[in-house]
């Protein structure tokens, strides 16, 4: 019996339905036309393709793809010899190869609209953004970008695009505790915040000031953030709304992580504590915002081509001492109970709260504390690592600053009661 959707052919797998194939072949049309169109537009000169042509190889290209593959690879092997051609007609007066490249580019997005008609007209979008983008391309990787930040960019990359997928996805070491690619995954995910941080900065310049340049800070150190805030309020008291308000920006950025750190181990994670981190948050928000003076009284100089735009062993240390806290809490789960590996938690959280928040992911996931547990002893990681910045403001900041901050870390810590004891379930 015939099948009623859309049938297809044995040698190209592309569909056969009158309907079908002229939505593709359109496709493949529309996606000619855009990259054709953004070439004759780029260029004051005859470009080597335009509109026109792009247009028909695009559509030569979807034609030979239904045909079958014999036919798609001569389509192909004359396109690619075409082009070759047109750069050795005219290398002289532009020696890129992005015209010829584009040519290519077009044929390929024509055949694969046979069969991913969505994906191919995505893809035309992104090839002609490029070729728009050229000029500010350019002048980002010549001009703006530094030989420091290239290479930083191309690390966070590879550990992303090559190293992660090459990690185990398993339990590794004693009790199976140790999965390389989750923690290889939170090393990646504190570079990438870090740079992210470093970009918005560069960007954005001295505008926001303090309350900018400390939320950013967060997402490196939120200790750090809250000494070098204080420090900065005693040497300079007109800045002491400012200070006060970029360290509480930092503690909101530093709880953001969160987020990642237990959606890395399971979404349900995040759900779970979602009223916690959400009525914590708001507080601190709320405190920042208080506090921002937009930087006016003395801008805070924005990160330079030549600075780091994150510390890889700062993301190497976190994810080690994630590690360590995991096997720790594993152990102490196997040997005293989930009670021991939550008292380690809490005392590690006093130093560093997001590995601690790992900890209390993997108590969940291994079911040894149920969500209301798993609430309450968020609350008692927040007021380890928030009970220790109070004090570390007094004594970087003085009085006035030490209280300040201090009251809002508490009154965030407060909120997390509430939202723990309020919520339902």
């Amino acid at each position: 019996m015939a099948d009623c959707g859309a049938s297809t052919t044995p040698d190209s797998n592309v569909p056969e339905d009158t309907a079908a194939l002229l939505y593709a072949f359109s496709a493949a049309l529309g996606a000619g036309l855009l990259v054709g169109l953004v070439r004759e537009r780029g260029h004051a000169t005859q470009p080597t393709a335009g509109l026109r042509t792009h247009a028909l190889v695009a559509l030569a290209a979807a034609v030979a793809a239904w045909l079958g593959t014999a036919v798609l690879v001569v389509v192909l092997a004359a396109v690619a010899l075409l082009a070759a051609m047109a750069y050795h007609a005219s290398h002289e007066q532009d020696p890129g190869l992005t015209g010829e490249v584009a040519l290519v580019a077009t044929a390929l997005l024509g055949a694969l609209a046979l069969r991913s008609p969505a994906i191919a007209t995505g893809l035309a979008v992104l090839v002609a953004v490029l070729l728009f983008a050229k000029q500010p391309l350019h002048r980002l990787t010549r001009d703006l970008l530094s030989e420091r930040e290239v290479f930083d960019g191309l690390f966070l990359l590879a550990s992303a695009l090559v190293v992660l997928p090459l990690l185990p996805d398993r339990g590794f070491g004693p009790y199976q505790a140790i999965n390389p690619r989750t923690l290889w995954l939170l090393v990646v995910l504190v570079m990438a915040v870090g740079a992210l941080g470093h970009v918005v900065l560069r960007v954005i310049g001295n505008r926001w000031g303090l309350a900018v340049s400390g939320f950013f800070a967060g997402y490196v150190s939120s200790t750090a953030a809250v000494l070098g805030f204080g420090q900065r309020a005693k040497d300079s008291p007109q800045l002491l709304p400012s200070a006060v308000g970029a360290a509480l920006l930092a503690n909101l950025a530093s709880l953001s992580l969160s987020v990642p750190v237990l959606g890395a181990l399971a979404p349900s994670l995040v759900a779970e504590q979602r009223w916690v981190l959400a009525a914590v948050g708001a507080v601190l928000l709320a405190g920042g915002l208080l506090g921002l003076h937009a930087g006016r009284e003395d801008e805070v100089p924005p990160p330079t081509a030549q600075t780091r735009m994150f510390r890889f062993g700062h993301a190497l240390g976190f994810a080690a001492l994630v590690g360590g806290l995991v096997l720790l809490a594993a152990v102490l789960n196997r040997w005293t109970g989930a009670g021991g590996a939550m008292a380690a938690a809490v005392i590690a959280a006093a130093a560093e709260l997001h590995a601690s928040i790992a900890t209390l992911g993997s108590l969940r996931l291994s079911d040894a504390i149920d969500p209301a547990q798993g609430r309450w002893l968020m609350v008692g990681l927040l007021a380890a690592s928030l009970g220790t910045k109070s004090v570390l403001a007094f004594a970087s900041g003085g009085r006035g600053y030490g209280l300040r901050v201090a009251a809002g870390l508490l009154a965030a810590l407060a909120a997390g009661v509430a939202a723990a004891a309020f919520v339902p379930g």
